[in-house]
């Protein structure tokens, strides 16, 4: 009868414990898309105005663009301490990767091929 108590404990432990894990990582899925929406829209203007100045044989229109659409930030970690990000807008077919550490715009390119 004890042993059958202390299985039945143990069983109502976990699935709290596993609950609670679960709600903590629900948490924080909510405060990293709240993050990551605070960024994306930080680094959006700078963005725009980096994409149509950067210099292209193809032009980077995105005010007065027939189809334009935000892909958002991404990261990629090249090595064991260092991530890159690139936050990427396309207009009319057109892609530009913009790096918000450097402030650079790469038209065209790809992200993982850029410097």
């Amino acid at each position: 009868m004890t042993f059958q108590r202390i299985v039945v404990a143990l069983l109502v432990l976990i699935v709290a414990g596993l609950g609670a894990i679960g709600y903590f990582e629900w948490k924080m899925a909510v405060q990293v898309r709240t993050l990551k929406a605070f960024v994306e829209g930080y680094v959006f203007n700078e963005a725009v105005m980096a994409c149509e100045q950067a210099k292209s044989s193809t032009p980077f229109k995105w005010n007065g663009g027939k189809s334009t659409s935000v892909i958002g930030l991404n990261s990629v970690k090249l090595d064991k301490y260092n991530v890159s990000a690139s936050y990427t807008l396309v207009a009319d077919g057109v892609y530009c990767d913009y790096d918000p550490i450097k402030r650079k715009a790469g038209i065209g390119s790809s992200f993982l091929e850029r410097e």
